[in-house]
């Protein structure tokens, strides 16, 4: 196995575990945690929701560090952040330790999530970052597939507490090695006249505000399908455990799209590959919408691949576009509005599934539509690509 490779699998691996222990959390844990409580689900969503701002609030700094100093000991240092939070929530018993244990697994999602690992990435490869970017974005693909069965399964054999302790302990004994031994030590070079120029040419206000409004709503989409999607598909007409083992399918497409971006989509622009996948979520919702039950896996794995490619464009469209200088403070800036939108996410498509059900598609599609619009005018302006 290449170093290249061999860091590939392990970021791969440390991110899946990252994202099916907290992002993924919620859809199957925040039920029983908020009868347990005494709570409402709502309440459990919000404290989830605040994790995503404290990240948004972390994001610029912990880029500009990665920048600064590399992105390995970043990473191991939130392995053991998301451990800790872990188990404050798995010890909680009441509101304050709920929330107490969501602030900080936002900590460790600031530090530790796809950000982190695509400005790791750029730190070590530069501009040749992106096929190691969709290559941690292939294996973490299958972070819901993986991880929401086995938190039902924990959940239902031992409860959601120990579901909490049995994370927190595989970040310990597997997160935390991969990122702090498999990982090397690496920063990008001063930049050069002629980058910094390119990059300053790129990095007007119109482009990155269109990637920020991009990336913002693409993102809440995302995360209202991922704190919602089984019971979503249970309103279409799905039965409990067919809407779980559709859901489950997301991660297979997020794969399949990111292999076929792997393969064919990466001899074009990040652009061409955002663009395709932007719409299709609209598709999918639109059909799901008319037809219901019987569009439903159809509705999944569109939104499943959109997701999958869009994933890898948050990483490689800065790349493309900016250039590897100031990659991290970069990221770390155009997901400030992201993390709000995945902050507002879950409450606010809560309430449009409770009012209108499947109606509630059409306002993502609205979204992904918008986001294609944001794209189209984000290639024709003029600006000159970093090289």
């Amino acid at each position: 196995m290449s170093s290249r490779t061999g860091v590939v699998v392990a970021l791969g691996v440390s991110q899946t575990l990252a994202w099916g222990s907290t992002y993924y959390l919620p859809a199957i844990l925040a039920v029983p945690m908020a009868r347990d409580l005494g709570l409402s689900t709502g309440t459990v969503f919000a404290a989830f929701s605040s994790a995503l701002v404290v990240s948004a609030i972390l994001g610029p700094a912990v880029g500009r560090r990665i920048d600064h100093f590399g992105g390995r000991d970043v990473l191991a240092a939130s392995s053991l952040v998301f451990a800790l939070g872990l188990v404050l929530l798995g010890l909680a018993s009441g509101p304050l330790m709920l929330w107490v244990g969501w602030l900080v697994i936002g900590v460790g999602m600031g530090m530790g999530l796809y950000e982190s690992a695509f400005s790791t990435l750029t730190g070590l490869y530069g501009r040749a970052a992106r096929g190691p970017i969709t290559g941690i974005t292939l294996l973490a693909g299958f972070a819901s597939t993986v991880c929401w069965p086995i938190t039902g399964w924990l959940n239902a054999e031992f409860g959601w507490q120990n579901a909490c302790f049995t994370w927190a302990a595989v970040h310990l004994l597997l997160g935390l090695p991969l990122n702090r031994l498999l990982i090397p030590f690496g920063i990008q070079p001063p930049a050069t006249p002629a980058e910094t120029a390119a990059g300053e040419a790129s990095a007007s206000w119109l482009p990155m505000a269109l990637l920020a409004y991009v990336f913002a709503v693409t993102w809440f989409v995302s995360t209202a399908m991922a704190a919602h999607l089984p019971w979503l598909l249970q309103i279409a007409g799905l039965s409990p455990a067919a809407a779980i083992a559709a859901a489950a399918l997301v991660g297979p497409a997020q794969v399949a799209a990111r292999l076929l971006e792997f393969s064919l989509l990466r001899r074009f622009h990040p652009l061409f590959s955002a663009k395709l996948a932007v719409v299709a979520h609209p598709l999918g919702a639109l059909g799901v919408m008319a037809l219901g039950a019987p569009l439903a896996t159809l509705f999944v794995l569109l939104h499943g691949a959109g997701n999958g490619i869009l994933t890898i464009a948050k990483g490689t469209l800065p790349l493309a576009i900016f250039g590897p200088h100031g990659y991290g403070l970069r990221q770390g800036i155009l997901m400030v509005p992201a993390r709000f939108g995945q902050a507002l996410a879950p409450l606010a498509f809560a309430l449009l599934i409770e009012r209108f059900g499947t109606q509630a598609l059409l306002f993502s599609a609205a979204l992904g539509l918008s986001a294609l619009v944001a794209l189209q005018v984000l290639q024709h302006h003029p600006m000159k690509e970093a090289t």
